[in-house]
């Protein structure tokens, strides 16, 4: 197996950064995980606003991009990635892949998506 595919066989968890709502969710469908290992404790960030700091959100969207060799896609709300707007927009890997989800208060706007700008840039639009 190549090293490209093993890296890849490596990445198979979802991570969010997202509402209490939408995490709560996600958890309800398996997706959570929870490690001893140093680094991978959680895979998942749940923000409350007031007490969730921006600084929290970058370093979550930190480990989960370039500190954790097991995430395959980040979800994040939205709303939340507007937070951090710069970072989400300059982050170019392939994995994890960083999808922009709606949340029950915050409607999607496409306009905002950070892959949607991509594409559009891609195609001259």
């Amino acid at each position: 197996m190549s090293s490209a595919n093993e890296a890849m066989a490596k990445r198979s968890l979802l991570a969010a950064i997202a509402d209490e709502d939408s995490v709560t969710g996600l958890l309800l469908a398996g997706v959570g995980q929870v490690s001893n290992e140093v680094g991978k404790e959680t895979n998942f960030l749940t923000v409350i606003p007031g007490k969730t700091t921006v600084e929290q959100v970058e370093e979550a969207f930190d480990t989960f991009t370039s500190g954790r060799d097991d995430i395959a896609i980040l979800l994040i709300n939205q709303h939340i990635a507007d937070l951090i707007r710069f970072k989400v927009d300059s982050y170019t890997n392939a994995f994890p892949a960083i999808l922009e989800i709606p949340s029950k208060d915050h409607p999607y706007d496409p306009e905002k998506d950070s892959i949607l700008k991509k594409v559009r840039r891609l195609f001259g639009e």
